[in-house]
């Protein structure tokens, strides 16, 4: 039995071929009744419509929107961080008919995904300027790039392709937490940091304390510490953002034979494994030690503590990412973003112990 085609719909339904392709592809001026008179005809040929290969290469586009996670999925799909941003990118692809393709990417590699699949924009999660092969690797195929928290800067190396930055007050919102907590009267300060590079410890950072660039975040976090006019009597740095690196984080730090009273997580999965340690040292959260963190996400497991925390708008940025991927595969510029977030307050600080 010979498949229908385009041309047979079209002479069911009593239209041209090009108002039949038009009712397909949801653009151009076409009328409801028409569309739909194109659609019932399909519908009694058993016509599926265009075939999806035929319609990318004479429109020369893919419909797929790249998107690189700088860590693996089993990590990032663990972090409500990760998801609720990756639903805002999403809603906002969906809603332009475009696919998400998702490309893990491990520090110091460039994916095959990223050198040879056809798309029309990629979204990269901590992408950075001058170092970030990523980057390079698709501007160079001339594939125009938007970083979630990163920082593309001008780069000789890379072509002509379009590129912008979409983030949030990462120093500032840490700065605000840190300033709340010297208000209570805190002085001496433990951190749980985010990793400072690839090769994601447990423990004190290394003697420099330098982070590297694919973790500007992590940099932006710190000197917002710093710019609250604190410096840390002890910093643990962890492999990722989760529970249980917080948790020994939060052993390392507390269990010294005189901790400090405060404790700022740079995010909240952080700082709730501290509020753990805490409890398993048989220490008041806050009466005995303040914590906070950084991100604004619900952990209701952790009742009946509520994180003291800064808030980001995680599924906006998501969003603001995907409507900037497709305006940069339309060939519109965009400006680079920057969300303001606010402090939260919760349960998890107080004043400091008298000792």
């Amino acid at each position: 039995m010979t498949r229908p085609t385009l041309a047979d719909v079209a002479a069911e339904a009593g239209v041209s071929v090009s108002t039949a392709s038009l009712a397909f592809s949801g653009a151009g001026p076409i009328a409801s009744a028409t569309r739909d008179r194109v659609l019932a005809a399909a519908a009694r040929l058993s016509y599926a419509g265009p075939n999806p290969l035929g319609q990318q290469l004479r429109s020369g586009r893919s419909g797929i929107v790249g998107v690189v996670v700088g860590d693996r999925l089993r990590r990032s799909f663990r972090d409500p961080v990760s998801t609720q941003m990756l639903d805002g990118l999403a809603q906002a692809l969906s809603e332009q008919n475009l696919g998400l393709l998702l490309v893990p990417s491990e520090a110091g590699e460039v994916p095959p995904l990223v050198q040879h699949t056809a798309m029309d924009a990629a979204v990269v999660v901590l992408a950075n300027g001058p170092d970030d092969d990523v980057v390079l690797a698709l501007t160079r195929r001339g594939i125009p790039v938007v970083s979630i928290e990163g920082e593309i800067g001008d780069d000789p190396r890379r072509p002509g392709a379009a590129t912008t930055n979409v983030g949030i007050d990462d120093r500032g919102g840490t700065a605000l937490l840190v300033r709340e907590l010297l208000g209570l009267g805190h002085r001496r300060f433990g951190v749980v940091a985010l990793p400072y590079g690839h090769d994601r410890r447990l423990g004190a950072p290394d003697v420099d304390g330098e982070v590297s660039a694919r973790y500007a975040h992590t940099r932006r976090r710190l000197a917002g510490i710093a710019d609250a006019g604190v410096v840390p009597e002890v910093v643990v740095e962890t492999p990722a953002s989760l529970v249980e690196h917080g948790r020994s984080a939060g052993h390392q730090i507390l269990s010294r034979p005189d901790p400090p009273t405060a404790v700022v997580a740079l995010s909240d999965l952080l700082a709730s494994g501290v509020v753990l340690a805490a409890r398993e040292l048989g220490l008041r959260v806050p009466e005995d030690v303040s914590v906070a963190g950084f991100d604004g996400i619900d952990l209701p497991w952790l009742a009946p503590d509520v994180l003291t925390t800064v808030h980001q708008p995680l599924a906006d940025k998501g969003r603001l990412a995907g409507e900037a991927a497709v305006e940069l595969a339309a060939g519109r510029p965009v400006d680079e973003v920057v969300l303001p977030v606010d402090l939260q307050p919760g349960t998890t600080t107080g004043p400091p112990p008298r000792r």
